[in-house]
């Protein structure tokens, strides 16, 4: 008994256990459900049905509401031919579609859950780096894009690819600017750190000092860069069937082509991770410390347990939100072209984030000069 403790609470197997909790339960579940959950969405804009077809006959020909439609998606790209075109760079071409995948799951290495509890942490690791971590794998992905559509031979996947690498490239630049005002309203770029200062209040315990408050400006920015980096629409362009027939995957079929798309849907969760993590406090709730509820003077205490299960409750419905948001952006607003994408990046968001750096810098100045 005491050697399977002695394993258990090896710092390797607790790191293991997160992985597989964190990555496999929660994220890749989350993933596979918002395939779901766009589909419903897409059909309730467009006031259509939406997916109800796929059903269990010997069931009483069981539904589920079009839940089934994901098992059914994973059943189809597991049985379809895996075609491979000729003349393809087949090592390149096998492995490109996980680069995103990869890119998108390592986003979650840093990202905390709940506070810790004693030496505890409801988070993978927490490094120094935080935020550069992320934003220096999470680059990992343009690679994925530029060697599908490489290594396809061809020339419409190559167009796809070329597009991708150049919004991705051009939105990387003003994602990272976008957060330099939050880096220096916190001092850190470790997460840990910045979600625990968005537990600060102003006005003695009213309103929290969360990333949208103290920086909407680097919210609107960085929500949007990240839409831009995850090809998302209303950014598009790199698989505009309209404009270059089916993008840098077309050549792609089975699981390698499930393997691009739940990457997008993986990502999906990601963005609203990380926007929860930068500019909603994270897995805070409002009023809400270690020992309990406090605002006005009034206290009640709630135990440890509570305040973690309430804690990862807020953090997964702050996550679910963006992703319904996500969605909504999605199908609410149509596809930029390219040149406008390119625009709105170059000549928009970059004066502003550095518009963003110098304000910033001056109401700190100014903060720091009252203090004196």
């Amino acid at each position: 008994m005491e050697l399977i403790l002695d394993i258990l609470l090896n710092p390797v197997v607790i790191a293991l256990l997160k992985i597989v909790v964190i990555v496999l339960v929660f994220v890749a579940a989350t993933g596979t459900v918002m395939t779901l959950m766009e589909r419903k969405w897409m059909s309730a804009v467009q006031d259509r049905i939406g997916p109800n077809r796929a059903n269990i006959p010997f069931l009483r020909d069981f539904r589920g509401r079009g839940a089934l439609h994901m098992a059914a998606d994973g059943l189809k790209s597991i049985f379809k031919e895996d075609t491979v075109p000729e003349g393809v760079d087949l090592v390149i071409f096998t492995i490109a579609p996980f680069f995103g995948f990869i890119s998108a799951v390592v986003i979650w290495a840093v990202i905390p859950f709940a506070a810790p509890i004693g030496d505890f942490t409801f988070q993978i690791t927490d490094v120094n780096i935080g935020i550069l971590l992320v934003f220096a794998v999470t680059s990992l992905g343009i690679y994925g894009t530029v060697l599908a559509g490489w290594s396809s031979n061809n020339k419409f996947a190559l167009l796809g690819a070329a597009r991708g690498t150049s919004q991705m490239l051009s939105y990387e630049i003003f994602l990272g600017l976008s957060l330099v005002g939050v880096f220096m309203v916190n001092g850190s770029v470790q997460v840990s750190i910045l979600v625990a200062n968005q537990n600060t209040y102003w006005f003695g315990d009213v309103i929290p000092k969360w990333g949208l408050f103290t920086q909407p400006l680097a919210f609107v920015m960085f929500f949007t860069a990240m839409l831009a980096e995850a090809k998302r629409l209303p950014f598009d362009a790199p698989e505009g069937e309209s404009e270059i027939i089916a993008g840098y995957f077309m050549e792609y079929s089975g699981m390698r082509y499930a393997a691009f798309m739940l990457a997008e849907y993986i990502a999906m969760v990601g963005i609203a991770a990380l926007v929860t993590t930068l500019f909603l406090g994270g897995y805070h709730v409002p009023w809400l410390h270690a020992e309990g509820f406090q605002i006005f003077g009034w206290f009640m205490a709630v135990p440890v347990w509570l305040v973690s299960a309430l804690q990862i409750l807020a953090f997964v419905g702050k996550i679910i939100f963006f992703c319904w948001l996500i969605i909504m952006v999605r199908w609410t607003i149509p596809r930029f072209r390219f040149d406008q994408i390119m625009e709105l990046g170059w000549k928009k968001l970059l004066p502003l984030s550095l518009a963003n750096i110098v304000l910033t810098a001056l109401v700190l100045l100014a903060v720091d000069n009252w203090n004196l």
